[in-house]
């Protein structure tokens, strides 16, 4: 999200904040988010992190451009990726520079926010969850691995899993003091940063910026300090690359494929997920 979008946006209806185009929440054990400011402020992001802004050879481009006017027309300019037509009539899938992805009508003058069910067959069906799932397997991929902490499978590598963390979050801890139980299941775990507030960046940028990561890492999930010279880290690109996935807590732990399954999970039931995803 443009900042002239978002101040735009917040003096326009202050109750129509960031975080409800921001983040679609699902219900998880994790810690919540409890400050914006840190997803304020510009980052340098790098070329691997940045979101994928080539439309989809399935968008509509007239939903596409009539969203754009329809933005334009209520103050905001807004990038609009791609708009791919759903199995609701007139109801398309959209992506968007800076934003969540959300649901539109043919008309691009209704932004739907949340879960579409359709029901009728055996199971309900979620109709955004293989596109939300596609997107995300597409973003997470496009990260340089040099950029996350990533804490090997031991033997056979059967899945692999990203996670969303934050140093100062008590679940991850939870998480991370299973990491070896996690790894022995044959789960390769791929962490990315996301400071729920501008208290944790610091701390954050100091694991990054570490010459052991892992070992700052583990340090850090142990309460220990941390001291570290300050670097170009991608913190704040993968805080970015986080709220256009829809997290709004930590830990968030998306499969290769791209579906979230967490929250945290128990080892076992961790690596269940995954290998089924």
């Amino acid at each position: 999200m443009t900042p002239l979008f978002r101040q735009n946006l917040l003096k326009k209806s202050p109750a129509f904040t960031k975080a409800s185009l921001m983040a679609l929440a699902i219900a998880v054990a994790g810690c919540n988010s409890n400050s914006t400011e840190a997803r304020n402020e510009p980052s340098k992001t790098p070329t691997s992190a940045k979101q994928n802004t080539s439309a989809s050879s399935d968008s509509d481009p007239k939903v596409v451009a009539a969203l754009e006017a329809n933005f334009k027309a209520s103050g905001f300019e807004q990038k609009i990726i791609s708009a791919i037509p759903t199995s609701m009539d007139n109801i398309y899938w959209v992506t968007a520079e800076g934003m969540s992805a959300f649901f539109s009508d043919k008309e691009g003058r209704h932004i739907i926010q949340g879960q579409i069910v359709e029901i009728g067959q055996a199971h309900p069906i979620d109709i955004s969850a293989d596109l939300i799932a596609q997107s995300a397997k597409q973003k997470l991929a496009a990260v340089d691995k040099k950029e996350m902490i990533i804490y090997p499978a031991k033997g056979a590598t059967k899945a692999v899993v990203y996670v969303f963390t934050d140093a100062d979050c008590p679940y991850c801890t939870k998480l991370h003091s299973e990491m070896s139980d996690i790894n022995a299941q044959g789960i390769e775990v791929r962490y990315l940063a996301w400071p729920r507030s501008d208290a944790s960046i610091p701390k954050m940028e100091a694991i990054w910026c570490s010459s052991d990561r892992m070992q700052a890492m583990d340090d850090a999930k142990a309460g220990k300090p941390l001291s570290s010279p300050k670097c170009d880290s991608p913190v704040r690109s993968h805080i970015e690359l986080g709220m256009s996935l829809g997290v709004s807590g930590t830990p968030a732990i998306f499969t290769e494929s791209g579906h979230q399954i967490g929250g945290y999970l128990p080892a076992k039931e961790l690596a269940a997920a995954a290998l089924a995803h």
